[in-house]
């Protein structure tokens, strides 16, 4: 039987993770016979610089966009562009417009659930510095599937939540600084991989119907509620029902329409889309004032002071719920799992376990 290695690197990260991957890019041994796959966040509307900042750096691996329906080819650096998802088919990139999961397009969940569905073990999954917990759910997919995971040490990490997140939700196999990453990748490349490890129906189905929806494919044929409950919670993005979907203990959520939120990105979605809201109710109210205040100036104008008089009244009870609103504006915090745990280790409570 033909000795597999772990040639499929996916690399995933976030706000901070521009120089590790600069760091990474830069060391990664020269002839390693390997293909690497990025999805760094950032702007849709940013052109994405990647590909030239790494191939100004080092000339031992060709950076560049992905394309979709491409070859993959060993010694390559392939990155999703701007507002794309990368997703990985066995044998070829595919580069699509999906929903966007965790808020994010490109995002790095899909790239890592693809790879692992078509390479199984010969994957190795690399969350770096980031924000929230993008790359977890995927990164627990690369490990169900037998291949190996490895995070920035958080302590090494401009911005630790992303690193922290997958060290909290999977058994992960190294925990290394951004200057130690690629010695390892390397190492570990040029290790014999075990073999991949067989999922079971419900798994492999979901995993399956996950990566589809990224691809825009069979769009009115998924199913995503028969992987999950159906939740109280309502799609942020485009209002749909919300099925909670169980993973290793761990809750995410997946509309119907495809959009797909772990809690923490959930939680932070919804608490800005709160605050957007009273901003709304201050200027919904604010018009009312003002238009109580005109009507009033044009009864005082034709001779009704007692009309008049009510349309000053109305405005300035409307004045004073304003200063209500405004105060809940002041007062609404913004919430995310990550804040809410730094917040109880400052108060010394006792996390859960």
């Amino acid at each position: 039987m033909d000795t597999i290695h772990r040639n499929i690197i996916v690399i995933g990260a976030s706000a901070g993770g521009f120089d590790a991957i600069k760091k990474i890019a830069a060391t990664l041994p020269a002839g390693l016979d390997a293909a690497v796959f990025i999805v760094w966040h950032l702007s849709p509307d940013v052109r994405g610089v990647l590909p030239q900042v790494l191939n100004k750096m080092q000339s031992a691996w060709i950076a560049t966009h992905a394309v979709d329906g491409e070859p993959i080819k060993h010694g390559r650096i392939y990155i999703a562009p701007p507002d794309r998802h990368m997703v990985l088919e066995h044998g070829r990139v595919r580069v699509t417009h999906g929903p966007k999961e965790n808020r994010f397009r490109p995002a790095v969940d899909p790239l890592f659930r693809s790879a692992a569905a078509a390479y199984g073990a010969r994957v190795i999954g690399v969350i770096l510095s980031g924000a929230l917990d993008d790359g977890t759910a995927g990164l627990w997919t690369v490990k169900h599937r037998g291949g190996l995971t490895v995070v920035q040490d958080p302590w090494d990490a401009e911005v630790p939540s992303m690193p922290e997140n997958a060290i909290r939700a999977v058994a992960v196999d190294h925990i290394k600084p951004v200057d130690e990453i690629s010695k390892l990748l390397g190492m570990l490349v040029n290790q014999p991989a075990n073999r991949t490890v067989e999922s079971g129906e419900y798994e492999n189905g979901k995993t399956q119907t996950e990566i589809n929806i990224a691809m825009e494919e069979r769009g009115l044929d998924i199913d995503i509620f028969k992987f999950g409950e159906i939740s109280p919670y309502t799609c942020p993005d485009c209002h749909g029902v919300l099925t909670a979907l169980n993973e290793g203990g761990r809750i995410r959520f997946r509309c119907h329409t495809g959009h797909a939120f772990s809690v923490d990105s959930l939680l932070a979605t919804l608490t800005e889309n709160i605050e957007e809201s009273l901003w709304t109710a201050v200027r919904g109210v604010q018009e009312s004032v003002m238009l109580l205040n005109h009507m009033g100036d044009h009864f005082a104008e034709v001779n009704q002071p007692k009309l008049a008089a009510m349309y000053f009244k109305k405005a300035k009870e409307a004045e004073e719920r304003i200063r209500l609103v405004r105060k809940a504006v002041v007062d609404h915090e913004q919430l995310s799992a990550e804040g809410i745990k730094q917040e109880s280790e400052e108060a010394g409570g006792e996390q859960p376990g």
